[in-house]
């Protein structure tokens, strides 16, 4: 097995490899995992990505690659397939440990965060604590969508989206998300998440243009699948215009939603706010047809898990987020 550069090779070699990680995506998680395929197949024909390739006899059988954020390495993906005495996780691990070896020993490199979202539980665990990184669980949990009725016709598009938009708690109305509310979406997630565990697990929450870079990639890049404007709901102050409470969706399947974000703005805590903007949004998703909802959260955190758990979803998956800080030379 020879461990190469993977910027020696182009998209139309590693193609096949990726779609067979992507059939994986479908089996494991139910999503459609080909939009964030393409994209990486042109960041490899840019040849811009760090990483290595498992070539054995001139057949790749695995690749790893990473992408970097100033100081910080994210381990953005790992995957083998089954090849001669080699097993697909095997080659797996072994990718992994020539893309840690490297981050590692990288003068220009402080932090190592990565969430193999793809791994169960232990998959590649021995692999991070050899090189020192600290493990939190996660889960992928889901909840299956009852149907509410037939689409309404497109002429009464506009009497739904007012009915939608109904919502009033005191002083605060549900809204659709605009763009108008970018700036303050990315101020509500970094004021949620100071002190949380979270922000351990992922420094972008620690700042607010890490906030924004995160709120970027979601709304704008089809990692976590496609940003669905018209599934995302905010809490707005009707007096101020502040936003007390965020939920965000991405379309990761023809009837399947992920929700990569939902937050309540601290002084807003309390008041079942969550609980609300979570079940309608889970609401409005069966109207428009959808019939699986996805999220992630981490296992420490009791009172989203248990929030969770009381509107249907379920733990369908156990996954890792694993960090390494480097110690200050």
């Amino acid at each position: 097995m020879e461990i190469l550069d993977i910027r020696h090779f182009n998209a139309r070699q590693l193609r096949p490899l990726l779609e067979h990680e992507a059939a994986l995506w479908e089996q494991r998680l139910s999503w459609d995992y080909s939009g964030s395929t393409e994209l990486l197949l042109q960041y490899l024909d840019s040849q811009v990505l760090p990483g290595f390739v498992g070539v054995d006899r001139g057949k790749l059988c695995a690749f790893s690659f990473c992408v970097y954020e100033g100081q910080k390495a994210i381990v953005g993906d790992a995957y083998g397939i089954d090849c001669g005495s080699l097993s697909g996780l095997a080659l797996t691990r072994l990718m992994l440990r020539h893309m840690l070896e490297m981050l590692v020993h990288s003068p220009t490199v402080d932090r190592i965060e990565s969430q193999l979202l793809l791994y169960p539980e232990g998959a590649t665990r021995e692999v991070f604590v050899e090189a020192g990184f600290s493990v939190h669980l996660r889960l992928f949990m889901e909840c299956r969508l009852e149907p509410l009725g037939p689409l309404l016709e497109p002429e009464s598009n506009g009497a739904a989206k007012r009915a939608a938009e109904s919502l009033v708690v005191g002083d605060l109305a549900i809204r659709r998300w605009s763009g108008v509310h970018y700036e303050a979406a990315a101020a509500l997630i970094h004021e949620s998440y100071k002190g949380h565990l979270d922000s351990f697990i992922n420094d972008q929450y620690r700042s607010m243009h890490g906030s924004l870079r995160f709120l970027h990639n979601i709304v704008r890049f089809p990692g976590c699948g496609v940003f669905e404007p018209e599934a995302s709901w905010l809490f707005v102050d009707r007096r101020t215009g502040a936003l007390a409470g965020v939920v965000l969706c991405s379309k990761v399947a023809p009837k399947t939603i992920h929700i990569t974000q939902l937050c309540i703005a601290p002084e807003h805590r309390g008041k079942g706010l969550g609980r609300m903007l979570l079940r309608h949004t889970m609401q409005q998703l069966a109207r428009a047809g959808f019939e699986l909802i996805t999220l992630t959260v981490t296992e420490e955190n009791e009172a989203a898990v248990r929030l969770y758990r009381e509107m249907g979803f379920s733990t369908r998956h156990r996954f890792e987020a694993m960090v390494l800080d480097k110690p200050r030379r």
